[in-house]
């Protein structure tokens, strides 16, 4: 279910990437987004850090090697991770997409759930337990807000390696993990494996079958301790009826010492399955009672207990005693204490020396343990007294048929000899298990650095201090071909040495073949460099006659060149043809203005019709188009030739008024120069020169006036 908020980090680009689009959950450690791989167009889930994370490098190394092992890790039960990385100063996580919900929805809607669906759901998660814990993994943050159901049935376990890339990078007094589920080793302080799995689906489980953690407190510290120093109730103290066998399971998954806990959750899982097949249909079918949701008891066959207090912790459990409905105890050779006395304070936990391993009653101090009264059974119908009935005819006939005495009891020399064997048999025993756990396979030790050495360095180190290895080859870009990036469980991890490690031995850098990028255009090319994980590098341009602007002419790795992620090409882009500035050859004889054009590298052609001009010479050019700026190369100049100037006759003014005859000599485009005799006294025309006779237009006439 998508949670809808408002959000800055909605909408935006992480990494040239992935486009958020909606805010799914917000946790402690980071804020799940539904986001879409632009580049391989699918909704994907982007886990973003906190910016208290992201900024620690040393967490971020953490992160990305835990984000390696996970994505080797394929099961159809785990969540995938697809990618790592770090855009600025957003540090993320991308995983599989699970369209759904998780089983905290389930039990919020639920509540207590039949055993048979119970067991249907934890089954996938133990199976994907199982897988990680084979490959050598631990998740240490199992919970139910983990557990993704997808809207198709598919049930997945998800966040492997984030919290124990968390827990690396803080201080090792920080309790990671969600306190309800916590296994006691690792409130310790001590090192978590797959045992401390077990206990959390333990946990799990017990909150499947009854709606409620067994656990509870004001603050998580509370809770922590009672992890430590408390024991877990049967099921069955919330849901009567419950199978034995699942008091056992969860029991079992959550013992305190790890060591009487499943191996790993491959042996929970045949266990869990051992137990599906042989539960009855009533037993798997049962539904817990409307009730299931209050305190959990101590003790197995009490029904109504105290609720219990966690203000407040010494150094055994406590329980608040009220003063309604207090836990009864049944009377054996003292008189019954009275019905309505004072309450009886503070009750301390003690065993149950005739119930089951870990259960409790409720007994007030000083007092000795008596057997818990049990409320009177229900009435039931008359098909049931008969069915019951039938069984008991059963029951009393198996009893009948099995002797209660031996028909040979053993001389008391023979038992004598049987139990020095025995003694003989658990001191070697004894002595072998000593052996094993502190000199042998079975004894604690340190895996050593082996980062950055060979193989052969790595393998005698781990040899040397008692360790068998493995090696599985692994890209690395920072460590070189041949040598060892880390192991698996990390150097400084204490564990037994019987235990497997891997070393991951670097094949150096995962190298992609360049994509081909001459030829199209720039922003083809930059999509094409970040499909294939490629960096942009120094892109220069040039002019180029034959290849328009903005198509890439070549690139630096050429195209196929094996290479790593990230790494940058450089590439040359057309800038099309040069311009070339166009020369201005007006009054330049036709010829040498054509030369002059053609020498630019441009080409020249003469207009068809000449021109008349009085101030340019006839073959010389008069105009030219363009008369300025730039072309490309072999553009064309057109250039006007002009035919000098017109010839014009000159008609006589001679005895005519000189303003007259300026007017009009000016009118036919001549100059007119008028010399005054006397002054021009009368302003009559005298003489004139040129006179009734053709000259070029714009000659000079003399008028000589008196």
């Amino acid at each position: 279910m998508q949670e809808h908020v408002s959000d800055p980090f909605v909408g935006t680009l992480v990494d040239n990437r992935y486009t958020v689009q909606s805010r799914l959950a917000r946790g402690g450690m980071s804020t799940v987004y539904l986001a879409v791989d632009q580049r391989l167009e699918r909704d994907v889930a982007l886990k973003v850090l906190h910016p208290h994370l992201a900024a620690d490098e040393n967490f971020l190394g953490r992160l990305g090697r835990e984000a390696k092992a996970a994505a080797r890790l394929s099961h159809p039960h785990v969540v995938g991770v697809l990618d790592q990385g770090h855009d600025g100063h957003t540090a993320y996580l991308v995983m599989e997409y699970i369209k759904g919900h998780t089983l905290r929805d389930v039990l919020n809607s639920k509540g207590a759930l039949p055993p048979r669906l119970a067991l249907a759901l934890v089954d996938p998660v133990v199976e994907g337990l199982a897988a990680a814990h084979t490959a050598g993994f631990i998740h240490r943050d199992v919970k139910p807000e983990n557990v993704l159901i997808a809207d198709d049935g598919r049930i997945k376990i998800g966040d492997f390696g984030l919290a124990r890339a968390v827990t690396t990078s803080t201080s090792s007094g920080t309790l990671m993990g969600t306190v309800a589920y916590v296994p006691p080793e690792i409130v310790l302080g001590r090192t978590a494996d797959a045992r401390s799995d077990v206990y959390s689906v333990g946990i799990m489980l017990f909150e499947m079958l009854t709606g409620q953690q067994p656990f509870k407190g004001d603050v998580p510290i509370q809770v922590a301790y009672q992890h430590v120093n408390g024991t877990v109730g049967p099921p069955s103290a919330l849901v009567p009826g419950l199978a034995g066998e699942l008091d056992e399971l969860v029991q079992w998954c959550t013992a305190n010492d790890p060591e009487n806990r499943p191996v790993d959750a491959n042996a929970l899982l045949q266990e869990l399955r051992h137990i599906r097949t042989n539960l009855t249909d009533s037993e798997l079918d049962l539904h817990p009672p409307a009730a299931a949701g209050t305190a959990v008891s101590a003790a197995p066959d009490a029904r109504e207990t105290a609720p219990v207090q966690e203000a407040g912790f010494r150094n055994h459990t406590e329980f608040i005693a009220r003063t309604s409905n207090p836990t009864t105890v049944m009377p054996s050779g003292r008189p019954a204490p009275p019905a309505h006395g004072p309450a009886l304070g503070r009750e301390f936990l003690q065993p149950d020396r005739g119930a089951a391993r870990g259960s409790h009653i409720l007994t007030p101090p000083g007092e000795d343990v008596e057997e818990p009264w049990a409320p009177p059974a229900p009435q039931l119908s008359k098909r049931a007294q008969r069915k019951a009935g039938k069984e008991d005819e059963k029951a009393r006939a198996r009893a009948a048929a099995t002797p209660v005495r031996s028909l040979r009891e053993g001389s008391a020399r023979r038992r004598g000899v049987l139990w020095v064997v025995v003694l003989v048999l658990a001191a070697l025993l004894a002595t072998g298990a000593g052996w094993f756990f502190g000199m042998g396979p079975g004894a604690a030790a340190t895996i050593p650095a082996v980062a950055n050495r060979t193989v052969a360095e790595a393998q005698q180190l781990l040899t040397e201090a008692g360790f068998r290895s493995t090696t599985r080859d692994v890209f690395d870009d920072d460590v070189p071909s041949g040598l060892v990036v880390g192991s698996e469980p990390e150097a400084g991890t204490e564990i037994r040495k019987f235990q497997p490690v891997s070393l991951y031995v670097s094949k150096g850098p995962q190298l992609f073949p360049l994509p081909q990028l001459s030829g199209g255009t720039l922003d083809d090319a930059k999509g094409a460099l970040n499909g294939a994980g490629m960096a942009l590098g120094p892109v220069t341009e040039e002019f180029n006659e034959d290849v328009p602007a903005g198509i890439v002419l070549s690139q630096d790795p050429v195209a196929g060149t094996p290479a790593r992620h990230g790494t940058p090409v450089a590439m040359v882009v057309s800038k099309g043809p040069e311009p070339i500035p166009v020369p201005s050859v007006v009054g330049q004889d036709e010829d040498d203005a054509m030369d002059a054009i053609e020498a630019a590298g441009l080409k020249a052609e003469v207009a068809r019709e000449e021109v008349f001009d009085r101030n340019v010479p006839e073959g010389a050019v008069v105009s030219q188009s363009p008369a300025s700026g730039t072309l490309t190369r072999g553009g064309t100049v057109t250039l006007t030739i002009s035919k000098g100037p017109r010839m014009v006759e000159v008609p006589s003014f001679i005895g005519r008024q000189a303003n007259e005859a300026r007017r009009a000599l000016e009118a036919l485009g001549f100059q007119v120069r008028v010399n005054n005799v006397l002054g021009g006294f009368f302003g009559t025309v005298r003489d004139q020169d040129p006179v009734d006779t053709e000259v070029p237009e714009g000659s000079v006439i003399t008028l000589t006036v008196v």
